[in-house]
């Protein structure tokens, strides 16, 4: 992975106010191409063609760059969902759509994919009004609880919304994972990962109008 020294990104530019917009471009395309886990701000450094000690006028250090590009990424995916939500069919094909554009920003966008799951942001079991207050980003069971709240007005039969988008949320999630780890099976015969989810999403929401089904827990919060 060579240093950026050519084009509209070549050092030349970042004493121009743009140093901090190269190194969250530089995190984003060394995370994307070798992981998150090794990720430095030394990479980053090296990627732009500065010395590590420029970095520090921009970022306190690795968690803070991290923590920015996960908030990029986050609104990225929450713009995502939320035209998914308000596209056009049934409630229950909007809702599967929401599903299936998670599926498509993993694996289209790995770097802030993986930066969001890194930091902390909100909890997962957080409620959304909860975490606006206290400052910290929404997690994606958020944004499924308010679909499924707007989709379905009619509850599932006394299951609680949060436990059916948890559910979602795990399906989508381990998609995902699987997906980029190239441990799902493919070939002839075997369904892709969005023919997974869109099935999978039908036994959870058709399940959940009959609790009578579950076991004893899936009326709870």
């Amino acid at each position: 992975m060579r240093p950026w020294r050519d084009g509209p990104d070549d050092r030349r530019s970042y004493h121009h106010g743009n140093l901090k917009e190269a190194l969250l471009e530089a995190a984003r395309r060394f995370i994307a191409e070798r992981g998150i886990g090794g990720f430095t701000l030394v990479d980053a450094a090296r990627l732009v063609g500065v010395t590590p000690a420029a970095l520090y006028r921009h970022f306190r250090g690795r968690e803070a760059l991290l923590e920015e590009l996960a908030g990029r990424g986050f609104a990225e995916l929450a713009a995502r969902l939320a035209r998914a939500l308000t596209s056009r069919g049934t409630p229950l094909e909007r809702f599967t759509r929401m599903g299936e554009t998670y599926l498509a920003f993993a694996e289209e966008e790995p770097a802030y994919y993986a930066a969001i799951f890194e930091t902390r942001g909100a909890p997962a079991g957080e409620a959304g009004s909860a975490a606006a207050e206290a400052g910290a980003r929404p997690s994606p069971v958020d944004l499924l609880v308010e679909a499924l709240q707007a989709t379905f007005a009619d509850g599932f039969g006394g299951v609680a919304p949060r436990f059916i988008a948890l559910e979602v949320w795990a399906l989508a999630h381990g998609l995902a994972t699987l997906s980029a780890a190239g441990h799902l099976p493919r070939g002839p015969g075997f369904p892709d990962k969005y023919e997974l989810l869109r099935a999978g999403v039908l036994a959870l929401v058709h399940g959940a109008g009959r609790p009578g089904e579950r076991d004893g827990r899936a009326g709870r919060p």
